[in-house]
């Protein structure tokens, strides 16, 4: 039988996180988790929209338990504040979501003065997880998803290596090099926890193409794909996000999952979640660490996951 929501075991006490969680995938993560009895930390920058989607949830949902807390991930400060909070009000959290994301956005720079894609996507996402793993540590078998895109597959050879790059801006060529990096970050994170013995593990979900706003209303630099087009292609190809948010569903809550998995839709923009083996290409293999170690550059930490495995024994 395919799987689907109804997989889900009961949640109930169990404390998830969700990046994004105020629309679109995110927000059917966030339904779908608080439906399980999870209690869900929706991580958002807009305060406004986010108490109204909290609102909306506990009345369609009376028995969800759900806090929101301020996040922007274009900025390492608020990406410090939510950890900061999120650690005062609880000793663990059981599963982390990197799921929010901005898609081929015009040429910008985050607060820290990265390309935007890049450093909200990617960056950002790596930040949060280096400040919650010592909490998803607190629990055995902790999990965290990390979301990449089918557009992971048009990184030019070579550009993520060049993602720093000054030369001409691509807005979806920034956002596939954003997207493929969040799946490496999670294989390289995954293999981490593996040999530092931690239970903790990371895959990646691809949700496939759905009909959410971002994908139909994202600018192009292609003349002949209005967002006219853009809204019809999604409205014809696409599927609801509903049924987008179960890969990541499946990600963290799989028991056979042994991380370093992809989970995605069974055709190409819709289907059922199955979960697929990464294969990496030697280019990608040797990109991993680099990737890892740029990572930690660019951020000024030192993302030390052995020690974090021990300190948390």
């Amino acid at each position: 039988m395919p799987w689907s929501a109804d997989d889900i075991s009961r949640m109930t006490g169990r404390v998830a996180v969700v990046t994004g969680g105020t629309s679109g995938v995110g927000l059917a993560t966030v339904r779908e988790l608080c439906r399980h009895r999870a209690h869900v930390i929706i991580g958002s920058r807009d305060a406004t929209v986010a108490t109204r989607v909290k609102a909306q949830v506990e009345q369609e949902l009376p028995e969800a338990s759900i806090e929101y807390q301020q996040l922007d991930l274009a900025s390492k400060a608020s990406i410090s504040d939510f950890a900061v909070q999120v650690g005062a009000r609880h000793a663990a959290i059981d599963v982390l979501f990197n799921n929010a994301g901005v898609l081929a956005t015009p040429q910008s720079t985050t607060e820290d003065g990265f390309e935007l894609q890049y450093g909200t996507n990617h960056l950002g996402h790596f930040y949060l997880t280096y400040r919650l793993l010592p909490l998803v540590l607190q629990k055995e078998h902790g999990r965290i998803a990390n979301t990449t895109s089918s557009a992971r597959r048009l990184v030019r050879a070579g550009s993520v290596a060049d993602r720093h790059s000054r030369l001409r801006y691509d807005p979806w060529q920034a956002y596939a090099i954003s997207k493929k990096a969040n799946l490496l970050f999670a294989i390289e994170l995954n293999r981490r926890l593996v040999a530092a013995g931690a239970t903790a593990r990371v895959s990646a979900a691809d949700p496939g193409f759905a009909r959410t706003k971002m994908q139909a209303t994202a600018p192009s630099r292609h003349r002949w794909l209005t967002r006219p087009v853009s809204k019809a292609i999604v409205q014809l190809i696409g599927h609801s996000p509903a049924n987008a948010a179960l890969p990541q569903l499946r990600a963290t809550t799989d028991a056979d999952d042994a991380g370093g998995i992809l989970y995605r839709p069974r055709f190409f923009s819709s289907g059922p979640p199955v979960a697929k083996e990464v294969r990496l290409s030697d280019e990608d293999e040797s990109e991993l660490v680099d990737l890892w170690h740029d990572s930690e550059r660019d951020l000024g930490i030192t993302f030390d996951v052995e020690a974090m495995v021990a300190a948390s024994r």
